[in-house]
């Protein structure tokens, strides 16, 4: 048995770029901001803060919902898979990049605060919204995708 299970909490670094498939299928990418505090060593040597960023993919409901509500700055709680994948770039290098594909998405950012788009952010979605969460959860949890092989 393997799993492959990613949480994140963080800060959306750009508004999702949501685009929709030939087959109407919707597509969010966006980048999400994870940082490990600054401390000290028990000899004083100090450790700055890091801020890891993450590739966020979201499909299908959580895509839509994410092109309504989602925008830079916000607080995101994100559960879902590591997937890495390949392409060659336009010198003809394999080039490799590692997408976290979200299963559940959850806003934390506070209700009425204000993004780039001057829309009040729900702390969760709508009822309607969720049960395309759950649709698109289910729809991404096809069990060929987690063979190990």
């Amino acid at each position: 048995m393997s799993v492959n299970k990613v949480i994140l909490i963080g800060n959306v670094g750009k508004d999702p770029d949501v685009r929709y498939l030939d087959s109407g299928v919707a597509v969010a990418n966006f980048t999400l901001a994870t940082s490990d505090r600054a401390y000290t060593l028990s000899n004083g040597t100090q450790v700055p803060e890091r801020a890891e960023w993450h590739n966020i993919v979201l499909w299908r409901g959580l895509a839509e919902i994410a092109e309504k509500y989602v925008h830079k700055g916000d607080k995101l709680y994100i559960e879902g898979k590591i997937r890495t994948r390949s392409y060659d770039d336009s010198t003809g290098a394999k080039r490799y990049i590692t997408e976290i594909f979200a299963d559940n998405m959850e806003m934390l950012s506070p209700k009425g605060n204000q993004s780039g788009a001057g829309v009040s952010q729900p702390q969760q979605p709508n009822t309607q919204e969720q049960s395309q969460q759950s649709t698109a959860s289910a729809i991404q949890n096809d069990p060929a995708d987690d063979l190990p092989f």
